[in-house]
């Protein structure tokens, strides 16, 4: 049975996230429109990264590549978590040492300076990719969209890109709490405009990516993330799945649970068993392949295929994926195996 043109293949990715039956395990990879893949390099040598995003016919174009290519389950729309700060107010140049923003925030002045933009008058360009992809992809496969949580965001205003250390962002947070409230407050507020406005434009299921939250303790995370994260879920309109993604994971699985996420997208540090076993509620779990596994022979990706899936088994709702973005000298054919290998060892045993 070819499991890629299943019909079922249109609904794999949404009713697992609702931890109902499947005919095999769905699978899509975060970063899977990215620089690993041949077709997508060849569209970044005409243009940048920034304009890219905010070419509504190429975004589609990179973001229906994978789909086509690996023959995952879903599509998440190309797009980048900072593209809504910029909105905001704060401009950032994406640099090949990544992203740099040209004046971090360190001041309560520097917050009430932020702006609360309409999502849809000013980042038209994502809202007319979604509608194009919804066209291109003819229900072949659900679309995912997505935003940054306010935490990882937060952390990248304050250390103006990149860091190793968060320094000056705990130093904010510490010395000055109501500063660090206050920035938090008001990226919830815009986050939830931006992902009703994707959910309006046509996205089935949403991700929010709070890559950085790994860096807090728990007493941190439930006083600096958590409270921000049910807020943006909670603000959410539309029956639309949220997954939650969290780099760092193994001391939040339970706050990361009630926040009222949908899917809790785990990293590759500790085991979908443990986790489930961890879990109060029926909650649909998404992960958690090392990305660097993808380096193995292909029957060694296989195995580990397979002992990922077994930790998932038991329990309706999982999606298969990385436990963070596939790495870009990824080759192509190691990541069509792993999808291979999770439709074939997965096929029917979840129905």
């Amino acid at each position: 049975r070819d499991t890629e043109n299943a019909p079922n293949r249109a609904e794999r990715f949404l009713r697992a996230c609702r931890c109902l039956p499947v005919d095999c395990t769905p699978v899509w990879i975060m970063r899977q429109a990215g620089r690993y893949l041949p077709e997508y390099r060849k569209i970044r040598e005409k243009v940048s990264f920034l304009t890219l995003c905010k070419t509504p016919d190429l975004a589609a174009e990179v973001t229906c590549q994978p789909v086509d290519i690996l023959g995952v389950d879903a599509a998440i729309l190309f797009s980048d978590i900072l593209i809504p700060l910029e909105a905001m107010g704060s401009a950032v140049d994406f640099t090949d040492a990544g992203p740099q923003f040209r004046k971090p925030v360190s001041t309560e002045a520097d917050v009430k300076g932020l702006l609360m933009p309409d999502p849809v008058q000013t980042m038209p360009f994502v809202f007319e990719t979604i509608r194009i992809l919804r066209g291109m992809l003819r229900g072949k496969v659900p679309l995912i969209g997505f935003a940054g949580a306010p935490f990882t965001l937060t952390c990248y205003l304050v250390e103006g890109g990149s860091s190793t250390g968060f320094y000056n962002l705990k130093r904010l947070m510490f010395r000055e709490p109501a500063v660090a409230h206050l920035l938090l407050d008001k990226i919830s507020e815009e986050i939830v405009l931006y992902l009703n406005a994707q959910t309006e434009a046509g996205v089935q299921a949403v991700q929010l990516f709070d890559t950085w939250a790994g860096i807090l303790t728990p007493q941190d995370y439930k006083e600096f993330a958590f409270p921000y994260v049910r807020r943006v879920i909670d603000g959410l309109r539309g029956d639309v799945p949220v997954i939650l993604y969290v780099n760092g994971c193994c001391g939040l699985i339970e706050m990361m649970e009630e926040t009222g996420a949908d899917v809790i997208s785990v990293d590759w540090r500790i085991g979908l068993d443990a986790v489930r076993a961890r879990l109060k509620r029926q909650t649909a779990l998404q992960g958690n392949l090392d990305p660097a596994a993808l380096y193995l022979p292909e029957e060694k990706i296989g195995e580990r295929v397979a002992d990922v899936l077994q930790k998932a088994s038991g329990a309706q709702g999982h999606i298969f994926n990385l436990g963070h973005g596939i790495l870009p000298d990824t080759p192509v054919e190691h990541a069509v195996a792993m999808v291979k290998a999770v439709h074939r060892f997965s096929l029917n045993r979840d129905s």
